[in-house]
Order: structure tokens, then sequence, then C-alpha cells
């Protein structure tokens, strides 16, 4: 029994000796009543989130006052009610007052009544997957600091991002407890993992595992399968475009979103795993795009409120699709393990085969990561992908510029726009790539970081306190689009502002405040795959079609079909394409 245990039993212990006092029904309510704000001062003091002490503190405190309410006479029922309703209604107003007035740290930063009353607020709203939408309300409206949760903060300064998230830095937030997968398989713990861990030295050392993978001779051997899925996804697209000259209706029609989901899924099934999926030439018949995307859903949710997570992940029926993407992710784990791979594929790394460390990596860690790589590797960049060709789709001069600078570089039937550094040279489609990145980052509000634990908190800029228990939001949407960063016409797409000699004499680009992967120690470690991936992509597409959104769609639609739940979750976007050669 932990210290806290002990001093929440020495009170109700105590407390016994009034019950045997024959006091009245008033005083079983009062005391009810008291134990309710009493309750908060230990919530607030220790934060409990085990069960155990979650289960005492609702449970089993509340049964005293109910006990002596009892005595007085009344029913059983009604004691168990009055005692248990004052108790809760008593713990919930020391709650909401102590958030909501100068008692509360961080009272003294504006931001939503709603946000400082409750996290649930914000769960609601991410339930309608436009919380992106709301950070930059929030900030539109009170300004630069908001406080967008009890204990939350939400910054936008560019100056303050290297203390928040640079190499001294904090590291991340309670929010990664709140987005754990693993069952009991799994056991839902965070060391050597690399997106979860909230500790800033197991951080360190899962990511140099993972920078072993992504060193620069390490990428180049990853070019020919990029290719090599790139080239693909023509031809499957080809397939149709012939499909649709032999039934004579000349254009063939796709779903671009999801044909750049499937191209992303089977690069990542070799990439990660040395096998593919195979979405591209047989669909997505076992639901695997299904299943992450739903798996993502409720840890979205839970991301808000952590401390119920060890109750959920065990709750039958609850999560469901959570878990599965957890077994999808032992599934393949397991596979990998037993058939091994015939190139050093990112698993080969993952898995310690080159033996560099003295103890073999657990099966919930490479769980953990496997799934990281998954999502981090194949729904961002899909996004971004998806996000690229709305843009151009929707800007057809934007289009036009683009296609004439892709066949200056790979003039059309001639070969195959294969040459990576090439490709990078291409100043219009780097431009193109960072606008909408800039206007449509894949993780647009989860940047999250906190004190370590145990700190007492951290002290960013010259002399802004954080207190520890406070977590600190940079939401890259907000970011993106604050004219003070990036103008004029901050929320149009124009990639020109990203060519020098193009922009407005006036015009402000500031690269501190662009971060669409991130800075400092916890930034995308695959930042050079997934930009690899948009310029081959990007580069065949555009080279061997001709593409127009279909007519009977609405560009408005697009921005609907967004969700931010936690990645950004895209809809349809019906294309209408013809072979070029």
């Amino acid at each position: 029994m932990n210290q806290s245990h002990r001093e929440a039993l020495d009170f109700m212990q105590g407390y016994l000796h009034l019950v045997n006092a024959g006091l009245s029904i008033e005083h079983g309510v009062a005391a009810a009543a008291a134990f309710g704000v009493l309750a908060h001062q230990y919530f607030k003091r220790y934060e409990p989130t085990d069960l155990v002490s979650l289960t005492v503190l609702l449970g089993a405190v509340p049964a005293i006052p109910a006990s002596l309410l009892a005595r007085t006479g009344d029913s059983t029922f009604t004691a168990i009610l009055t005692a248990y309703s004052v108790y809760i209604v008593s713990l919930l107003l020391s709650i909401a007052i102590y958030r909501t007035t100068p008692l509360h740290p961080l009272s003294k930063y504006p931001g939503p009544f709603l946000c400082k009353l409750s996290k649930f607020w914000l769960v609601y709203l991410t339930t309608r997957g436009k919380l992106y939408l709301y950070f930059k309300e929030a900030h539109d409206k009170y300004g630069p600091i908001v406080r967008i949760g009890p204990n939350e903060l939400s910054i936008v300064d560019e100056t303050l991002l290297p203390s928040i998230m640079g190499p001294d830095s904090m590291p991340k937030g309670p929010l990664w407890e709140g987005r754990r997968i693993q069952g009991k398989r799994g056991g839902g713990k965070t060391r050597g993992t690399l997106i979860g861990s909230r500790n800033k030295k197991d951080h360190a050392e899962a990511r140099r595992v993972w920078n072993r993978a992504f060193t620069t001779p390490a990428v180049k051997k990853y070019e020919p399968i990029v290719i090599r899925r790139a080239a693909q996804l023509v031809e499957e697209l080809r397939k149709r475009c012939r499909a649709a000259e032999r039934d004579g209706k000349g254009l063939a029609e796709a779903n671009l979103s999801e044909w750049l989901s499937y191209f992303s899924f089977d690069f990542m099934g070799d990439f990660v795993f040395g096998s593919s999926f195979e979405l591209m030439s047989d669909g997505d018949k076992d639901g695997f795009l299904r299943t992450m995307a739903s798996g993502l859903y409720l840890p979205a949710l839970t991301q808000h409120v952590p401390w119920c997570m060890d109750a959920l992940i065990y709750t039958p029926f609850v999560g469901k699709e959570m878990k599965q993407l957890g077994e999808f992710a032992f599934r393949q784990v397991s596979k990998r393990i037993k058939e091994g791979s015939i190139q050093d594929d990112l698993f080969y790394h993952l898995n310690d085969e080159g033996r560099e460390s003295p103890e073999p990596p657990s099966m919930p860690l490479l769980m953990s990561n496997a799934v990281t790589a998954i999502i981090a590797g194949s729904d961002t960049t899909a996004s971004v992908m998806s996000n690229i060709f709305f843009f151009i789709l929707h800007h057809r001069a934007v289009y036009n510029r683009l296609q004439a600078e892709v066949d200056a570089a790979f003039p059309p039937g001639e070969g195959e726009p294969t040459d990576a550094a090439k490709l990078a040279q291409l100043e219009y489609m780097n431009a193109v790539i960072n606008e909408t990145l800039r206007l449509r980052p894949p993780a647009s509000t989860s940047l999250q970081r906190a004190p370590t634990p145990g700190s007492g908190g951290h002290v960013i800029g010259k002399d802004m306190f954080i207190p520890e228990g406070t977590a600190v939001y940079s939401p890259l949407y907000v970011y993106h689009r604050d004219p003070r960063y990036f103008s004029p016409d901050t929320d149009a797409f124009r990639p020109e502002r990203w060519l020098a000699g193009e922009a407005e004499p006036d015009a402000v680009l500031n690269m501190s405040a662009f971060i669409p992967f991130s800075i400092g120690q916890a930034n995308c470690v695959g930042k050079p795959i997934a930009v690899l991936e948009m310029r081959l992509v990007l580069a065949y597409m555009i080279q061997a079609f001709e593409m127009r959104l279909v007519d009977s769609y609405r560009p408005e639609q697009w921005e609907e079909e967004l969700r931010d739940f936690f990645v950004l979750q895209k809809g349809p976007l019906p294309v209408s394409l013809k072979a070029r050669f």
C-alpha cells in the first residue's frame, strides 16, 4: 500500500468515530458534502488515476456518510442515494470552483469557460473531427496563449518554440498516456517506444534505434521500393484508363485519396516488414485501412482524458477497433519474426537483428513500434499527398505549372521520374509540397509537451513558468495560419510564397514557425522517406496522367469531410483521369 492509499485509509478510519457518535441526518448530509470537498483536495494533490484509488475515492468513501444516514432511520436505498449524490455534487462543485476562479494557477490565462471547466469539452469537440478549427478560433479570440483545458495551455509564439519543443525543452505530455492501444499483450508500457515515451532519456534511447534506419545510406536503399510502388500505382490507374477507353467512356474515374492510401500502406508493408499488403492489386479485402482509421478514433478521444485508459483498455466491447489495431500489429510482428526478410527493412533495426544491444526488444515494444511505423508512415503521408492533389486539382494554374516543370525535367515517354536528386531540385514542386504542409499539417493539433514529472515545473522563454502537471500544446494548424508568420493571404494556397523573387516585397515567411515535422528531439524521424514518397508519387502521376476533379464534386466537400483524429483523416477525392502516353 503506497503513502497516498494509507492517508486515505487513515482519513476514513478517523471519521468512523463520528459515525458512532449518533449524529443527525443533517450531520450526515454535511459529512457527505465535506467528504466531497476533501476528496477534491486529495485528487488535486495526488492526481490518482489507478483503479484502486478511484474505486476507493468514488465508491468506498461516500459509503461512510451513507452508513451514517442509514443509522438515522432512512432506508438503505435512500441513505445510499442521498450520500452518494451529495458527495458527487460536492466533489464536482469544488472542482468547478477551483478551476474557474483565481484559485487556479492558470487563472491568469484567457480561454473558453468550458475548456477551463472540464476536458470532456474537448472530448466532445473531438467527436466532431474539427478540433483544429476550434483551436484556431480560440486563438483568434483570446490571443497567442489560451487556456485550452483545466491544466493545459495552447501557445502560438515562435519565440517560445525552442524552449517548448527544442533540444532543452519539455518531454511529451500526458496526451500520450491516453493513446495506448496495447491490451494484455502490449502491457501499455512506453519505455523504449519512440512516439509514446514521456521520459527524455528513454526517448533518446529509442530514437537511436530508429535513427539507424534513417541514415542517408539507409534511405538510399529504400528508394527502389518507393519507385516500384509509385510505378505500380500508375500502372493500376492506367488499367482503369484502358478499360474506360474500351468501354467508350474516354475518361476513367478513381477515388484518388483511397488509391494514395493503398500506395502508402503497400509501401509501409515493404518498408517496415519486408512484405507487402498488396492493397493496390487486391483492394482492401481484409479491411486494413478501415481497421487503422477506426482504431484511431477512440485514442483521439481518450488522449484528452488519459486517466480512463486503465479501465477502458480492458473493457469488453469498448474500443474494439483500437484493440484490433493492436492485434493486427501482433500478427504482423509475429509473421515477420517467423519468416524473416531478404532486405534490411525497418523491422531489422527495431528488432535489433544486427545485435547492437545486449538484450533483444520485447514483444510489447515491437508491437508499439510497429503501430507507430504503420500509422506515422502510411496515414500521415497519404493525408498529405491527398491534400496536395486536392490543392493542385482545385487550382488549375498550379497544376499546369507543376506539370510543365516535371515535363521539362522528365519528358513524357522518355523515362520515368526516378532520379531522387533531380526531383529534390524542382523548386515549384517543393513549393507545392511546403504550401500543402503549411495549410494541412497531418498532425494539426496534437503536439503536446509537459514538465518532467518530479521537476516542479519548467521555464519557457525568459520568465514564463509552466507548473508541473500543466501540459502545453503547439498547434501546427494555428501556427501555419498565423499572419504574423505567413502573409499575405495567410489562408490561401499560394506556392509562390516559397519561391525567391516571386513573393511580394512585404511578404512574411517565417521558417521558425513552419514545423510540419515538429522540431527538437521528438521531430519526425521518417521525414526523409515521407518527402521522397511525396516527390516521387507527385512526379509519376503528373507525368503519366491528365487529371481533373469530377464535374459533380464540390471542392467545399474536401474541407467538410476532413476529420482531426490525431492524424488528419480525409474523405473521397473523385478524379477523372486519362493517360498522357
